[in-house]
C-alpha cells in the first residue's frame, strides 16, 4: 500500500539545524518519517510526508522545530468535511491564498 501523502509544498514545518542539538527526539516522535539523524543533526528527509500534528516541536529540547500544528489546506479541507459544508455551506479556507477559498 503507498503512504498517504499531504499536498505538495503547503506543510509549514521548519528546522533549524543550527540550533538542533541532534537528540534525535523528531525522528522518534513522528509518525510519518519525516525526519533522519545524519552527522549528528536532525534533517527533513520528507517533509511532504508531514501531517502537521506537531509531535516533533512539542519534543524537541533544542526548540529548533517549528510547525503550525492544525493549519493548512488539508485541515481546512478535513474540518469542511466533517461539518458538512463541502455541499451546504462556504467553501473551506486555509488563509493561505487571503482566504478566498483554499489555496485558490
Amino acid at each position: 500500500m503507498t503512504q498517504l501523502r499531504y499536498l505538495p509544498d503547503v506543510v509549514t514545518l521548519d528546522l533549524d539545524t543550527d540550533a538542533c542539538t541532534g537528540c534525535g527526539m523528531c525522528a522518534i516522535v513522528c509518525p510519518h518519517g519525516v525526519f533522519a539523524v545524519e552527522g549528528r543533526k536532525a534533517e527533513i528527509i520528507d517533509r511532504d510526508a508531514c501531517i502537521e500534528c506537531g509531535a516533533c516541536a512539542m519534543n524537541c529540547p533544542a526548540g529548533a522545530i517549528s510547525v503550525r500544528a492544525g493549519v493548512g489546506c488539508v485541515a481546512a479541507l478535513l474540518m469542511s468535511m466533517a461539518k458538512g459544508s463541502m455541499k451546504n455551506g462556504p467553501e473551506p479556507s486555509c488563509d493561505c491564498s487571503g482566504g478566498s477559498g483554499c489555496c485558490g
